[in-house]
């Protein structure tokens, strides 16, 4: 039995609440069980210097996780005087993952900042950065629409995120903190809402895992984006259009 009581192929109730702070053109509170990440979406009228004059625009992320985010603060990074190697391989992360389904051409010449800020850390803060990130962008991009500066939404399809791995030689959906400290596999899975991979993270924290584990950890990661596809669909509507069908592949 799981610590919260679910099945091995249950994942956390999720939340997406759009508009949960008014500054950005775009936000969201996403909540993974207890796991919480505020994600927000700011436009910059400009591009990194490697895109200027190239008439296609650019979309990347930053992370962090506030002090009081886990059970021993953390400190902040602006304290410490760098970025850990952590932070900067999820930030990179978030950006390609959200890049994988961005027309940038479309976008223009503009930069679409992604924050991904933890507020409470239970496990999987990365992969729901990424499909909060993926929200919270494609508002901002809403908002651009209305403004008249976009003409669509220029997102090709949904984009999330989620973990599994094996505990106890079980393998299990959405590990929480408690599960994922003690996996003997420990995996991050990004994929499209078509069922395309962006990413796939993978350990063996013990002994090397066969390929028909995996391929039982990929088929728990289809279950596990498919319903935050939904939950993403849900909220953004017919901008996607029809790019978010859940195709999560594999289906008989």
């Amino acid at each position: 039995m799981r610590v919260s009581g679910r099945g091995f192929d249950e994942p956390r109730p999720v939340r997406i609440t759009p508009g949960f702070t008014s500054a950005p053109a775009g936000s969201v509170l996403i909540e993974t069980g207890h796991t919480r990440v505020l994600c927000t979406a700011s436009v910059e009228e400009r591009v990194p210097q490697f895109l200027r004059g190239g008439e296609s625009g650019w979309v990347t992320a930053e992370y962090s996780l506030l002090p009081g985010s886990t059970p021993v603060r953390t400190a902040r990074e602006a304290t410490r005087g760098k970025v850990t190697g952590r932070t900067s391989e999820i930030q990179r992360l978030i950006g390609r993952a959200l890049r994988a389904v961005v027309d940038l051409k479309a976008l223009g010449e503009r930069t679409i900042w992604v924050d991904c800020d933890v507020i409470e850390a239970d496990g999987g803060t990365r992969t729901a950065a990424v499909t909060g990130g993926f929200v919270a962008m494609c508002l901002a991009m809403q908002r651009l629409k209305r403004e008249g500066l976009l003409t669509r939404v220029p997102v090709r399809d949904c984009v999330a995120a989620t973990s599994v791995g094996i505990v106890r030689g079980i393998p299990l959906l959405d590990l929480e903190y408690e599960e994922d400290s003690q996996a003997e596999v420990d995996m991050n899975v990004v994929m499209t809402g078509h069922g395309e991979f962006v990413e796939i993270q993978g350990t063996a924290e013990g002994s090397p895992f066969s390929q028909d584990t995996l391929d039982e950890l990929l088929r728990l990661a289809r279950i596990g984006i498919a319903q935050l596809v939904a939950a993403q669909k849900a909220i953004l509507g017919e901008d996607l259009q029809g790019g978010a069908e859940t195709g999560t592949g594999n289906e008989e």
